[in-house]
Formats: C-alpha cells, sequence, structure tokens
C-alpha cells in the first residue's frame, strides 16, 4: 500500500482553502435566509419548514457525490476537483440570484439549488483531507479547515451590518430584500468562485495505484446498490459517531433557522413587522409600519453580527487546535465532549442576556463546539473506515447531519406552537438542550490509538 507523505501546513492550507468559500455560503445562508423569508412575507413558525429545502438536498446529494468521487478519475483535474467546480459555478449563480428574489417560492426554490450545489463541493472536500494525509495528521488537517470555515463564518456573517457601515441601505419597500443583503451575496459568490478555484490549481491528486482494477471497478458498480450496501455495513463506531452528530446538527439547524426571529425579537425587541397589520395607505401608518421594518432590518443585521463571533470563536479555537495538533495526539473524545457541553450552555444563555451585547459571549460558546463539530467526528470517523470508500463514506455519514435537520424543519415549527407559545427563542433553548445531550452520547465512542502528528516544519 502507498505510503501518504507528511505535507506541510501551507501544503494542507491551500487544499482547504477551497472551504472559505463554501462557509462564505452557508454563513449567509445560515444568518440571512430567515430574514430574507421574512421580508417576502413568511410567517415565524413556517420558517423550520421553509428550510427544508438545505437538508433534503444534503440528504440525496452527499451519498451520490461520494459515491461517484470515489469512482472518478480526470487526467488533469483528478478525482475530487472536478466536483469542486461543478459546484462552486451552481452556487455562485444561486447566491447571486437569491436575494432577488421576488417572492417567497422563488427564494425556497433557489434555497434547494443553493444548497444542493454547496454540497457537491462540500462532501468531496471532507475526503479529500483523508485521501492526501497519513493518519498521524488528519486531525490536523481537519482543524485547519475548521480554521478556515470559521474565518469564512465570521466575515460572511458580519457582511451585510459591514456594507450598510458603508452607506448601503438595509431597509427597502415591503416584500424586497435590502440592498446591503444583495451586495453581500454577490460578495459572496465571488469568494465562492475564487477560494474553489486556489485549491483546484494548487492542489495535485494521487492517481490509484492500479488504474486498471480502478477502471474495472467502476465499470462493475451499481449506484444505488452499493449506497445501500455501504449503508447496511457501515462501521459500528460510524453509527456511534453518527448518533453524536444528529443531536449536534439538530442544535445547529434550530439556531440557523430560528435565531433571527428569536432575538430580534426577545433580545432587541423588534420583531418583523407584518404588513397586513397596518394600511399602508394610511400615512401614518405607513410611517409606522417603515419605523417597525426599519428596527428590525437594524436588528438582523446585528442578530448576523453577533453570530459571526461563533465563527471567530471557532477560528481562534481551531488555530489553538492546530498549533497544538501539530506536535501531539489530540483526545478526540475528550475535546469534542467539553466543547459539545460549552456550546450548549451558550445557547441556553441567549435566553437570559440582560442586554444584546452579551451575545458575543454566548455564540464564542457556541463557536467552540463549532469548531469541534467540524474536526473531531471527521477525524475519528476517517480513523474507522476503508479509504478507497472514503468518499461514499463521508456522503453517507452525512445523514446524519442532514436527518436531524429534516425532523427540526418538520418538528420545530409546530413544537413552538403547541408547547411554547410561538415564542421563538425556546428554540435556542432546545440547541443547548440538543448540545448537551449529543456530549453524553460520546459515552458510545471509543477514541482509537493514534500516532503524534509531525511538525509542519519538519514537512517540508
Amino acid at each position: 500500500m502507498r505510503v501518504k507523505p507528511t505535507l506541510s501546513f501551507w501544503q494542507i492550507w491551500n487544499m482547504s482553502f477551497g472551504f472559505l468559500g463554501i462557509q462564505f455560503g452557508f454563513a449567509l445562508q445560515g444568518g440571512f435566509m430567515s430574514r430574507i423569508f421574512q421580508t417576502l412575507g413568511a410567517e415565524k413558525d413556517a420558517l423550520p419548514l421553509l428550510w427544508i429545502a438545505a437538508p433534503l438536498t444534503g440528504l440525496l446529494v452527499q451519498p451520490i457525490i461520494g459515491y461517484l468521487s470515489d469512482r472518478t478519475w480526470h487526467p488533469i483535474l483528478g478525482r475530487r476537483r472536478p466536483y469542486f467546480l461543478i459546484g462552486a459555478v451552481l452556487a455562485s449563480a444561486a447566491l447571486v440570484a437569491m436575494p432577488h428574489s421576488p417572492a417567497l417560492w422563488m427564494a425556497v426554490g433557489l434555497l434547494w439549488v443553493l444548497d444542493a450545489s454547496i454540497n457537491i463541493s462540500m462532501e468531496p472536500f471532507r475526503a479529500l483531507v483523508a485521501d492526501k494525509l497519513p493518519d498521524s495528521q488528519r486531525s490536523y488537517g481537519f482543524v485547519v479547515q475548521t480554521l478556515i470555515i470559521g474565518i469564512g463564518t465570521w466575515v460572511a456573517s458580519n457582511l451585510p451590518w459591514f456594507i450598510n457601515q458603508l452607506g448601503v441601505a438595509n431597509t427597502a419597500a415591503p416584500g424586497v430584500v435590502p440592498p446591503s443583503v444583495k451586495i453581500a451575496f454577490a460578495i459572496g459568490a465571488m469568494v465562492f468562485l475564487i477560494s474553489i478555484l486556489i485549491t483546484v490549481l494548487t492542489t495535485r491528486e494521487t492517481p490509484p495505484e492500479d488504474m486498471a482494477r480502478f477502471q474495472a471497478d467502476r465499470r462493475q458498480g451499481n449506484l444505488l446498490a452499493d449506497i445501500a450496501s455501504h449503508i447496511v455495513h457501515m462501521p459500528r463506531q460510524m453509527l456511534n459517531i453518527g448518533l453524536v452528530q444528529f443531536f449536534s446538527w439538530l442544535s445547529f439547524f434550530s439556531m440557523w433557522s430560528m435565531a433571527t426571529p428569536a432575538l430580534t425579537d426577545h433580545v432587541f425587541k423588534a420583531p418583523a413587522p407584518d404588513p397586513n397589520g397596518f394600511d399602508l395607505a394610511v400615512a401614518a401608518q405607513a410611517q409606522a409600519f417603515d419605523a417597525a421594518n426599519a428596527a428590525f432590518q437594524n436588528a438582523a443585521d446585528l442578530v448576523g453580527a453577533y453570530m459571526g463571533y461563533y465563527g471567530l470563536s471557532s477560528m481562534l479555537v481551531a488555530l489553538a487546535l492546530a498549533v497544538y495538533a501539530a506536535r501531539h495526539t489530540i483526545n478526540r473524545k475528550a475535546v469534542h465532549f467539553f466543547a459539545l457541553t460549552l456550546g450548549g450552555l451558550g445557547f441556553i444563555s441567549m435566553a437570559f442576556v440582560p442586554a444584546p451585547a452579551y451575545l458575543i459571549g454566548s455564540f464564542a460558546l457556541v463557536g467552540i463546539a463549532w469548531a469541534s463539530i467540524l474536526s473531531m467526528p471527521y477525524a475519528l470517523l476517517a480513523s474507522f473506515v476503508p479509504a478507497q470508500s472514503m468518499g461514499v463514506y463521508m456522503g453517507i455519514f452525512n445523514m446524519f447531519i442532514v436527518i436531524p435537520q429534516i425532523c427540526a424543519a418538520t418538528l420545530l415549527g409546530p413544537a413552538l406552537r403547541l408547547l411554547f407559545d410561538n415564542e421563538p427563542i425556546y428554540a435556542l433553548i432546545i440547541s443547548g438542550a440538543s448540545l448537551i445531550i449529543a456530549a453524553l452520547m460520546l459515552v458510545r465512542v471509543h477514541e482509537p490509538a493514534t500516532l503524534v502528528s509531525g511538525s509542519p516544519a519538519a514537512s517540508h
């Protein structure tokens, strides 16, 4: 079996740099889709169901893309990079079009396109790290990837606020997405495409050791039957890690879909106004709506900015882990337990902050969990699955991410309506409880023996 060389920091950085663009797409989607939906007339208890496009596309797309990328070899682009490019072009087009949606149904449809396109690019990136790095560097590789994700989350989450500070309006006519959001999504599209191109142009993939056998296996495969077989025969530890992922991603989906209505209402006291509650033909009523809408849009900008702190926090945590993992073995299970617990407390604290500025601390705790969620489970998983099926198993592993999101999309709205008097802040309390449950589920996961990661300086 071919021995994988130890890579330098910059080699790992370049192969992961495309995740900057992917996270721009995810952060803009996660921070501002509910704002777009509400601007186009969606009721707050309908928001989780409108988000169902995202997990459904992931459920369908990721295992298929993983399977296909395992069985792809292009003489110039290699195995994973063709999918990076296809996803980047489609996602960039969807990002540009999204905030220009004239109606709610079009924004929901574009969310399907956007999420499917991001998934086409994202899943092969996870497999690429496992493809190119020896086991001793995989934790380090996924942590560097998380560092880049944190940078993307923080910058993209602050884009509409920053653009508004430059003088671009963050309000518009009823039913129209503000110009600041439109420009932010256009910038996100450009960053997505450029960052993917940097990875494609600076990273080379190693061809299969036995090309004749690889080609023969590719011709004999059956997509659906092979994916089903991999699901049935997944390693037990993959299932155990997957249960941890289930509760982790239930938590974050609740945040992405409900943080804007929850925090604008509960913390900022500036909920989205309903145009139907105002007679806009009457000047005084129109002025009252404009004032309420301006307050909501300003609060939504700040919610996005505060959410950016979970990206900043995850970036700093990932940087610290990268420095440590470059020279020492990480106890991935212990790190993940403490990170998930702190993130759960961060979510719960949002219901009790005395002023908006305290949300910085809450989201900083959430960012610790986010840094771990994006690195530790994948580093653990890569130790338990065969290398030749890395792509399809990474895609199947995504089921433990999207199924809880589908559950939240269908059940969170009715739960808030029936159990919590339609108060969206309880969605964030549910997020906190779910992360703490995820931490407790780690008792079923064991830490495999790993080699101490080599220093990046020693690998030049």
